[in-house]
């Protein structure tokens, strides 16, 4: 019987201890979080509910994929974009960080409305894009192609309605 009580402590301490560095590798951004969601829609509408944009998305909603952003990538197709998201509304600066190409930067509130809107340029050569900085209260970040913003009227205050898949 006591054998049987020590298999079961055994094996209850290595369920403990791999859970918690799991949660510590998550934490540190080395493995991927199991509750993160990858996709999501994002869709601008006007005072009267019609549609101004609409925007199939990446999610970036850890540490190290904010962090990378859109750098890693060549270019955005019209209709889509990254959302960045957060825990919670606070000033958010962003930067060009090696990214190869322009896109519009928009900061939506808590509230769900746009706070600012930012037409950011790449790097030229000799830039690494760090002095490159755009600013907004935020909870989640939305950038898209460049000229979206102005293509589709958005203006601070417009309400955003976000759909992020499970």
């Amino acid at each position: 019987m006591r054998q049987s009580y020590r298999r079961v402590w055994s094996a209850l301490v290595v369920v403990v201890v791999v859970v918690v560095v799991g949660y510590g590798l998550v934490q540190l951004s080395i493995l991927p979080a199991p509750w993160t969601t990858d996709a999501g829609d994002v869709r601008v509408v006007d005072e009267g509910g019609t549609t101004k944009l609409a925007v199939d998305v990446e999610v970036a909603d850890t540490w190290e994929e904010r962090y990378t952003g859109l750098s890693d990538h060549d270019s955005l197709e019209n209709g889509t974009g990254m959302l960045f998201v957060y825990s919670d509304e606070d000033d958010r600066t962003y930067v060009m960080r090696e990214m190869d190409f322009d896109i519009d930067i928009i900061f939506i509130g808590a509230d769900r409305e746009i706070t600012a809107i930012h037409h950011a340029r790449a790097p030229e050569a000799g830039e690494d894009g760090e002095d490159l900085r755009y600013s907004g209260e935020a909870k989640w970040v939305l950038e898209v192609p460049r000229g979206t913003a102005n293509e589709s009227n958005l203006e601070v205050g417009d309400e955003v309605e976000i759909d992020l898949e499970d």
